[in-house]
């Protein structure tokens, strides 16, 4: 044979090998396995995504807060889409022309093959409505799916709420499609992926008009969503419910903890916002609306806010105080409504007895005193100048909780502010400090920032004698993602604490804090009124009770409060009353309705 004859066999014997293999491939395709076939007959089927429920969520008493609800969506496939009555559809749906035609375009820019969500959260009735009429409308076809139910009218600051997803969002985790929602804010984006689920899929047939016909292959081919798993929460809803109803009209924030586990009992920020607000036709326009209140209802001011703790911050300066050795308890200082200070300056003070001992330097809250112990402090001999103190005081700060995140819970959270030594330096611009630079910390005003929940877990702190539990509001859900909850021990001795204790039983028993009293429950607080350069003052107060083992420790930070003593210590001794007896005693109503009633924002218009 010669070369021409070999070279025909060899082509020959490639052809045949070539028609060989696509005769067997589509063989497969079509008689063994369709699955391609299956995905190719768009024109006679969809797939439906399955949306699972997300995860509900629960107080810690096993009350239901979060669930779900049957929603809808406006699916279209842009390709299939033929003349349709606008009108109707805009009317049905309250949309604009324009805001149907970007719409329609953003579906056609995904893609026009597949489909995309046109109208999302459409609520029973309406649904019901236009499924009679979906005939009419080529391209388009009604896909199920949950939106959430909050059961509280209040704490959108805790739950937050979904939203639908961003491109970049999309971008950055792949099992997003546009049309999808995600958790926003609160505890529905810190924990979305313990309660979102997995998507499902259902592939279905549908005749010429977009109809189901029934499920293809009899659902060989659809994969189960899987439901999100359930959050239990450490609120307790019924106390929750109080304080919101005590901060009505003001603005400011409430945080309760159970001292011997870190477990966040009522976080309030107000005014707040009702998280059903998010859900539904009108969110977007609900959204836009709290955006523009002058009242900040989407800010979360007990966690984003960052105050100057004011004269709460001197059980601090005393525990420092008392631990590095520069006062004892038997330290006393004279104040005549003040006193002159380091700098040749008149620390201004409220009238009380003189010369103050320790105790009474809590019970009065007495300024003199504080910048007596901080002095002393920053000019301690064992240091050799203000600076190198001021780094260490400022680490004795840090332990408390201050100036670094602490609960994993909110991932808005705020570290606060305690100034570094190069901060100073920069401001002061140069490296020779005295104490009289910064002196006014010594009181909690300055350039100290914290946050209510870090104002809360300084209550902790005392509560406990020595020690904190990361303040969580998520009891733990057996997921190795989530933040560990440990405790922290503070290298300062109990028996300080217990002198210092001593003086805040006694701001309730005949200081600053009596209008927190409440009959048979020991308790100990301090109140704080710090100094705001844009109108009244800010009330504030800390407490927890009882004094011997602890239940409850809180702060109630009040803007525009004047005194601690006029709304933060009430509301404060309220919510104390309330949580440890249930009720409010007879005795204590008409202070109850007071602080119901009082308008401290709209009376400020």
């Amino acid at each position: 044979m010669n070369k021409f004859g070999y070279r025909q066999w060899i082509i020959a014997a490639i052809m045949v090998s070539v028609c060989v293999v696509y005769i067997i491939r589509l063989f497969i395709y079509q008689v063994v396995d369709d699955t391609y076939k299956v995905m190719a007959d768009n024109n006679s089927q969809h797939i439906e995504i399955q949306y699972p429920a997300r995860g509900l969520i629960y107080d810690r008493n096993g009350k239901l807060l979060v669930d779900n609800q049957a929603s809808y969506d406006l699916m279209i496939v842009p390709r299939q889409v033929r003349e349709f009555d606008t009108l109707e559809l805009l009317s049905t749906f309250e949309l604009t022309k324009e805001e149907l035609v970007e719409r329609m375009q953003a579906c056609k820019k995904y893609s026009s093959y597949k489909p995309s969500i046109l109208v999302s959260q459409i609520p029973g009735d309406k649904y019901a409505t236009f499924q009679e009429k979906l005939y009419r409308y080529p391209g388009f076809y009604i896909q199920t799916r949950t939106s959430r139910k909050y059961h509280v009218t209040h704490s959108g600051d805790v739950f937050g709420y979904t939203s639908e997803v961003t491109a970049e969002q999309i971008e950055k985790d792949p099992y997003y499609s546009p049309g999808d929602y995600i958790g926003a804010s609160g505890l529905e984006r810190t924990y979305e992926k313990w309660l979102r689920g997995k998507k499902g899929k259902k592939i279905v047939l549908v005749d010429n008009k977009s109809r189901v016909q029934g499920s293809f292959h009899d659902g060989e081919y659809d994969e189960e969503a899987v439901v999100g798993k359930d959050l239990h929460t450490t609120l307790d809803i019924d106390l929750q419910d109080y304080a919101v109803r005590l901060m009505r009209n003001k603005k400011g924030g409430i945080v309760a903890i159970e001292p011997s586990t870190g477990e966040i009992l009522a976080k309030v920020s107000s005014p707040g916002y009702d998280p059903q607000l998010m859900v539904g036709l009108e969110r977007g326009k609900n959204y836009r609306a709290l955006q523009a209140d002058s009242l900040t209802p989407l800010f979360d001011r007990t966690t984003m806010a960052q105050y100057p703790p004011g004269s709460i911050f001197k059980t601090i300066q005393a525990l420092i105080g008392l631990q590095n050795g520069v006062i004892t308890t038997a330290t006393t200082v004279p104040c005549h409504g003040g006193a002159p200070i380091t700098g040749g300056r008149f620390m201004k003070c409220h009238w009380h007895d003189s010369p103050v001992t320790f105790e009474a330097s809590i019970e009065n809250s007495c300024n003199p005193y504080y910048v007596h112990v901080f002095q002393k402090i920053l000019e301690d001999s064992k240091f050799g100048n203000v600076r190198d103190a001021y780094g260490e005081w400022r680490k004795q700060v840090a332990q408390f909780g201050l100036g670094d995140r602490l609960c994993p819970d909110f991932i808005n959270e705020s570290a606060g502010f305690i100034p570094t030594q190069e901060y100073y330096d920069k401001v002061l611009k140069t490296k020779r400090w005295y104490a009289s630079y910064i002196i006014s910390l010594a009181i909690g005003q300055g350039e100290l920032l914290i946050t209510p929940l870090q104002m809360a877990n300084i209550a902790t702190i005392l509560a406990n004698r020595g020690y904190y539990v990361t303040p969580h509001i998520v009891r733990p859900t057996g997921d190795s993602t989530q933040a560990p909850i440990v405790r922290h021990d503070l290298p300062i001795k109990r028996e300080y604490f217990e002198d210092v204790i001593k003086g805040m039983e006694r701001v309730i028993t005949q200081g600053t804090g009596k209008m927190a009293r409440a009959d048979s429950i020991p308790m100990a607080g301090k109140t704080g009124t710090v100094q705001n350069p844009h109108g009244d003052d800010h009330s504030v107060f800390i407490a927890f009770a009882p004094v011997e083992n602890p239940k409850i420790a809180l702060i109630v930070y009040v803007e525009n409060g004047v005194w601690g003593s006029r709304y933060a210590a009430p509301i404060a001794g309220l919510l104390i009353e309330k949580y440890l007896k249930g009720k409010i005693s007879d005795k204590k109503k008409p202070l109850e309705k007071q602080m119901f009633e009082s308008d401290l924002v709209h009376s400020k218009a």
